[in-house]
């Protein structure tokens, strides 16, 4: 008898994804982990540790993801918590970063989400039972990031999509939540998750001086814990009823509340011509 979760993690051969497949791991879960690096996940964890399938999967190809998602079903026998963690960013002002640059990152972080949700909701809805976590970001949920538009664009995406999913799949006992962290100490700002414009401009001081900063400042220097934020998702997926908006760390907290004063007030300032605005 099946007595713990199985587990399918995409982009978990680095940062809070591999964080995740540990804890899990360790804790007695099964996991399907998927990389479009199969070698780099096999090397980040060890082949003896416990029921652990490693998947090469490409985000871009629906049938790639198709089939990571039946090998996992196959092997481990079943799938019930579903974490869409896969994903990168895109440093870049809005006028420097080229068409190809911002779909790729839109190829990656939205619509490769897209392909797992499309391919795994089935078996969730039919098993009448599943838990998913949709990894954005607190630039998801406020944009006040000076080059980082594209990115919170995809994530802001994420956001969006995630509530209407919360809202679909809710009377098939399917429980669903966005997770917005703030900056927790993982490789997210080395050179292999954070791509940088082609073309910059000089024009944009401002983008530079935040491209500099998270390159050379704010990494390896984040607050956040990642073993504690894995340990937060596992505990949150054996909760009740997980909540369809999950903030991870004290800063993720504060810039969202920042954002939320600002609506407010912006909101109340203009409330009396905005909502004049009906026939008579």
């Amino acid at each position: 008898m099946k007595t713990k979760n199985i587990w399918f993690v995409t982009g978990a051969s680095k940062g809070l994804g591999l964080t995740l497949v540990h804890h899990l791991l360790a804790h007695g879960y099964a996991v399907a982990a998927t990389s479009r690096n199969l070698e780099e996940l096999r090397q980040a964890v060890r082949p003896d540790t416990g029921r652990f399938l490693p998947l090469h999967m490409d985000l871009g190809s629906e049938d790639s993801v198709r089939q990571a998602v039946a090998t996992t079903i196959d092997t481990l026998g079943g799938l019930d918590v579903v974490v869409n963690n896969a994903g990168y960013g895109q440093i870049g002002a809005l006028e420097e970063l080229s068409g190809e640059e911002v779909r790729k990152n839109f190829d990656v972080n939205v619509f490769g989400l897209l392909h797992v949700l499309r391919h795994t909701t089935p078996y969730l809805r039919q098993q009448g039972t599943g838990r998913v976590f949709n990894i954005s970001s607190v630039g998801g949920f406020t944009g006040n990031f000076p080059g980082w538009g594209i990115y919170c664009a995809t994530k802001f995406a994420v956001a969006g999509l995630t509530e209407s999913y919360a809202a679909e799949v809710k009377d098939f006992g399917v429980q669903t939540s966005v997770v917005y962290p703030g900056y927790f100490r993982t490789d997210f700002l080395t050179s292999g998750s954070l791509s940088t414009p082609q073309s910059p401009l000089p024009e944009y001081q401002a983008v530079r001086e935040s491209q500099t900063a998270h390159e050379q400042q704010i990494n390896r220097n984040q607050p956040g814990d990642p073993e504690k934020a894995a340990a937060l998702l596992v505990h949150t997926s054996e909760t009740e009823q997980q909540p369809v908006h999950l903030f991870l760390g004290a800063d993720a907290y504060q810039m969202a509340e920042q954002k939320i004063a600002t609506v407010q007030q912006d909101m109340q300032q203009w409330q009396e011509v905005a909502t004049a605005t009906h026939f008579a």
